[in-house]
């Protein structure tokens, strides 16, 4: 019931058509390739586990050097920073909805900036791997993840690339929910301090593979799982 509800809300939040916005930010749909890097998360709670990934994207502005460009758009529903990185039109998202309505974020950003779902980078916390492990999955099911699934629903594929990084399940008696929405550690801190330097090089290195593609031109945001289906003869990125 509450995974129908929130699919509801994700289509009512989405009334605007996802279409290309011409404006400042035109120069993105003129040349080279495009990318969207999304820090999936929950607004208001930095420095929790279920938001890593803004704390990536937070690393990740800081070595380009562009941290003090973030800047609010109504349109998306979120802070962005568009920038150049290695030839890519590169723009950095932290949305500012509720985790579970992430991908209305998510899905208002690539139709304004004009980038397809299989260029749309998602950067997430993952239960599944150990605090200190980072790996690039090439689409496929959400895997429990409420962000990812919301951004799955909004764009109508599943096709879009995953930053997972490990923040480990709780221990003890401990419920997910608190863990995920507790803090690091003091301890846990030093590990990240490392992980959110590995995750931004995995990131550049993505950026520079992109860079070495034929650029496509701009489309609907929405998609199919076809393209899933495609990119899954692809090698997989290697963990660390």
């Amino acid at each position: 019931m509450r995974r129908l509800l929130t699919r509801i809300i994700n289509r009512v939040l989405l009334t605007e058509p996802l279409t290309p916005r011409m404006g400042q930010d035109a120069e993105i749909h003129t040349q080279g390739r495009r990318t969207l890097v999304v820090g999936l998360g929950n607004p208001g709670m930095e420095g929790t586990r279920h938001s890593v990934g803004m704390a990536v994207l937070g690393s990740l502005a800081a070595r380009l050097g562009v941290a003090e460009r973030w800047r609010g758009d109504k349109h998306v529903s979120g802070e962005v920073i568009v920038s150049e990185v290695q030839q890519t039109h590169v723009v950095l998202l932290r949305p500012r909805l509720l985790m579970n309505i992430n991908g209305v974020s998510v899905a208002k950003a690539a139709g304004k900036y004009g980038i397809r779902p299989e260029d749309i980078l998602l950067v997430h916390d993952d239960l599944d791997k150990p605090l200190g492990k980072i790996s690039i999955k090439q689409g496929g099911s959400a895997r429990g993840h409420n962000g990812v699934r919301s951004c799955v629903d909004c764009l109508q594929t599943d096709v879009m690339p995953r930053l997972r990084v490990g923040i480990g399940r709780p221990t003890e008696k401990r419920s997910v929910e608190r863990h995920v929405l507790g803090r690091f550690s003091s301890e846990e801190k030093k590990i990240l301090d490392s992980v959110l330097v590995q995750s931004v090089d995995l990131l550049l290195s993505q950026f520079s593979q992109l860079s070495q593609q034929e650029p496509q031109p701009p489309s609907s945001p929405a998609g199919g799982r076809q393209a899933a289906r495609e990119r899954s003869s692809a090698s997989p990125a290697p963990e660390s």
